[in-house]
């Protein structure tokens, strides 16, 4: 497993401004949180998605590839199990 920060930098009100994800050997996220501007979170695994996160439907770039897209400015970063685990379980609050 690999686990990413990313800092989506925007003005769109409705959009999380920060983005965990669990990626899985195969590229895929099998876990993730949104975090918005107004602190509220939503996630998403498996088998449930809750608010409007949903797993991504292809494998996850890689973090030079995240903060090269030129329509979106992102700021990804690695970050360890424990904080995305931290992460996790404020999602579930």
């Amino acid at each position: 497993m690999r686990y990413i920060k990313v800092a989506w930098l925007h003005d769109y009100p409705r959009d999380p401004v920060l983005l965990y994800s669990e990626v899985g050997a195969d590229g895929y996220e099998t876990r993730k949180v949104e975090l918005f501007r107004d602190g509220a979170m939503t996630f998403a695994d498996e088998e449930t998605e809750a608010g409007s996160t949903g797993l991504g439907e292809i494998p996850v770039p890689s973090l030079e590839e995240i903060a090269a897209d030129t329509e979106e400015r992102f700021v990804p970063e690695a970050i360890t199990r424990e904080e995305f685990e931290r992460v996790w379980t404020q999602a579930h609050g």
